[in-house]
């Protein structure tokens, strides 16, 4: 039986990997600044300097865009606490800390840019978006990665991966040529980081395959993404999900498959005993995930249908 390494071993073995990463990623990034993705000449003062404050019909965005803004800047906003997980997980020395220092200085522009864009167009009430942060940060982001530096790099692989998704989409739902470029260069350096830590998890499915694949049927089981607690999350995701933005088909068919393939998880020859066990149960979870993909596409259909009869416009 191979021994289990430790998180020490781990980050030891995977340190030249990640190195390599690192490179590779300061290589591929491009220098970008969130002030000029702005229309600044949109905005005004609000009441407090002798303005008006925010009004409903200010806004441009429909209530898909809307939820899909507004969950995607609060999930940027809570950095501090994936900082902390990712600090607590991986080393802040060597190239494992230069990361962290990167990823956190390039990920804090994505709330900058976004709230800006938002408070600057007046696409949505400042003071219930200010509230909805508090409360947010204040409860903080507190995972369950009991596996240490492979569950915490495994579930960021698979998350940064759906914001780059959901950032995609909801670019194109704002109906804004300025949203859709803004988000566009937002997903982009999403995808860069889910490369970075897809990479890494691919190594250590080479150098500890049982643990790996514990790390990857255990978040595969139980993901959520980062925002689940904030408040009105269950109403967002449910217009998210039925407008197009984020759903079980495209987490399914656009982040969990994709990662997967490029990993090679059904094609390896090399496991055995519990890494084979877990392949297998990671088969019955996907055919899980395609029933249940299937069966949110029908009662969509349905309500759409339902929403059609009685002569009524699909929310956007």
């Amino acid at each position: 039986m191979t021994r289990e390494l430790t998180q020490l071993e781990l980050l030891r073995e995977l340190e030249p990997v990640a190195e390599e990463n690192v490179h590779r990623h300061l290589s591929m990034a491009k220098d970008w600044h969130p002030h000029d993705y702005v229309p600044w000449d949109d905005g005004r003062n609000f009441a407090a300097l002798g303005g008006v404050d925010w009004d409903p019909a200010q806004s441009r965005l429909g209530e898909v865009a809307k939820a899909a803004m507004i969950t995607n800047l609060l999930t940027e906003d809570n950095l501090p606490s994936y900082h902390r997980v990712i600090a607590e997980n991986f080393s802040r020395d060597g190239a494992w800390g230069t990361w962290i220092g990167r990823w956190t200085a390039e990920e804090n522009k994505h709330s900058v840019v976004m709230r800006d864009y938002l408070v600057v167009t007046r696409g949505v009430d400042p003071v219930a978006l200010e509230n909805a942060r508090m409360t947010h940060m204040t409860a903080g982001f507190h995972p369950d990665l009991q596996e240490g530096l492979l569950d915490a790099v495994t579930y960021v692989t698979f998350q940064e991966l759906a914001t780059r998704v959901s950032h995609r989409n909801t670019g194109r739902a704002c109906g804004d040529p300025i949203a859709d470029r803004m988000l566009a260069r937002v997903a982009a350096d999403e995808n860069l980081h889910m490369m970075f830590y897809r990479n890494i998890t691919g190594a250590a499915l080479d150098l500890a395959p049982a643990q790996a694949m514990r790390a990857i049927v255990k978040i595969l089981d139980n993901f959520q993404m980062p925002g689940a607690t904030m408040p009105q999350f269950r109403r967002n995701a449910v217009l998210i999900a039925k407008g197009g933005i984020y759903d079980l088909r495209q987490h399914l068919d656009d982040v969990v498959l994709p990662v997967l393939r490029t990993w090679k998880v059904f094609e390896r020859n090399d496991f055995s005993g519990e890494a084979e066990t877990l392949r297998e149960d990671l088969d019955d979870l996907l055919n899980g995930l395609r029933a249940d993909a299937e069966r949110f596409e029908e009662a969509r259909d349905r309500a759409l249908a339902r929403a059609a009869a009685r002569g009524k416009v699909a929310v956007r």
